[in-house]
Order: C-alpha cells, then sequence, then structure tokens
C-alpha cells in the first residue's frame, strides 16, 4: 500500500546540479569542471554570445554601408517571347492573362510584372493583357490580328 512515508521518486528523474568551483571534494579536481583560468574560470565570469576573444568583431570587420540603393523599389519582370505566346494559342487559348501563364507554367514569379517580348514571328490570332509590352511584339500581335491591352498599374 501507498502512503506518505515509503513515496520515492522514480529513479533518475531527480538530478542533483553540478557544483562547480568546490575543489577536489566535488569530484571534478583540479579545475573543477570550469578549465583552466581567465575571466570564465571565476564565480560570476561571463562573457555574451557574440564576444570574440580579441579577435576584430564581426560587425568591425563588415563594409560599411555607403550611398543610396533603389533596390527596395526596382521592378522585377517575367519575361515572355512571342514564341510562348504562340505556342498557348495553337493549344486553343485566345484570352492570354498572367494568370494563364502561370497554369501553364511560362512563368513562375506571380508578384513579377508581366513584359511581353516580340523575338519571333506569329500566325496565331489571340488577344494579351500584360503589363508590358515592346513595340515590335504589339506590332505583330496586331498584325496577326490579335488584340494587346495594357493593365494599369
Amino acid at each position: 500500500m501507498v502512503s506518505l512515508n515509503n513515496l520515492k521518486a522514480t529513479a533518475g528523474s531527480r538530478n542533483t546540479s553540478k557544483r562547480l568551483g568546490r575543489w577536489n571534494g566535488s569530484g571534478k579536481w583540479t579545475f573543477s569542471g570550469k578549465w583552466c583560468k581567465g575571466q570564465n574560470a571565476r564565480s560570476g565570469g561571463w562573457v555574451p554570445a557574440w564576444f570574440e576573444w580579441g579577435q576584430t568583431p564581426l560587425f568591425r570587420r563588415m563594409p560599411k554601408l555607403k550611398g543610396f540603393s533603389n533596390s527596395l523599389f526596382k521592378k522585377e519582370y517575367n519575361t515572355v517571347n512571342l514564341d510562348d505566346l504562340e505556342l498557348l494559342a495553337s493549344k486553343g487559348i485566345s484570352e492570354i492573362t498572367k494568370e494563364v501563364l502561370l497554369v501553364n507554367k511560362v512563368i513562375r514569379n506571380k508578384s513579377a510584372w508581366l513584359k511581353v517580348l516580340g523575338n519571333w514571328e506569329i500566325t496565331s490570332k489571340f488577344s494579351i493583357k500584360t503589363d508590358k509590352i515592346s513595340e515590335s511584339a504589339r506590332e505583330k500581335i496586331e498584325k496577326a490580328g490579335g488584340k494587346v491591352e495594357l493593365i494599369a498599374a
């Protein structure tokens, strides 16, 4: 029967802490488990994780930021050539948008703008909604009977 006078903790559930700095009686012997001399061997010894022990610190080795960078405001473009659009038109797609290009894996980045480039001769008729288009691409699409619509961003 279990009673208060014979309750015991499960074996291994209660560990005593390592008593450092109590010399040889602690069972750690000469350096008491704190290694040799120095700041961390003393009581209360501590250095922050970023301290590099006399080496020039990382933040001082890094080059300093100078000037202005416009990279935060840079517009990224998915560029599509007319041969990709011709291929989609041959599959029977007459209305080409950014979503259609994403589904057909012609472009990958859905947050980037879409720009159509005209390095191909086309024969298919299709309409396209795009953010930007080159003049040669616009001429070739309209010459084939297609329609170009620019999306106001």
